[in-house]
């Protein structure tokens, strides 16, 4: 049985649109590797936020890393980064559905960080 060409564009277009399916924000679980309390000022190249430490943080996926600046109540501070990855199945996706990720790549919502990240504090 032959498909009606517009029905095949149809699905294609349905399964393209899966790719923007992602919500913007993805929760980021945040502690202390000492096991104290804080604050961490946040930030990438789509959002700033200030938490209290230990937190969950809805973060805005974005191409660049989540910095992070802490200190914690006894005074101890702690500077780095929270890499950022593409999610494995966007990548397989786009290649299926020959979008080549395009809409995730403008939109930034292929992106994602770990769902949870120790802070290191020495």
């Amino acid at each position: 049985m032959k498909l009606p060409m517009s029905l095949l564009a149809a699905s294609l277009t349905i399964a393209g649109c899966a790719t923007i399916t992602n919500d913007e924000n993805v929760p980021v679980a945040l502690s202390f590797s000492d096991g104290s309390r804080g604050t961490c000022s946040l930030s990438n190249t789509r959002a700033t936020y200030t938490v209290d430490m230990p937190a969950t943080q809805m973060v805005r996926r974005a191409r660049s890393p989540l910095s992070y600046d802490c200190t914690t109540s006894s005074g101890k501070t702690a500077k780095g980064i929270i890499p950022s990855a593409i999610e494995g199945g966007k990548v397989a996706a786009s290649v299926v559905f020959i979008d080549f990720g395009i809409t995730d790549a403008i939109t930034e919502k292929g992106r994602t960080y770990p769902a949870s990240f120790v802070i290191p504090i020495r």
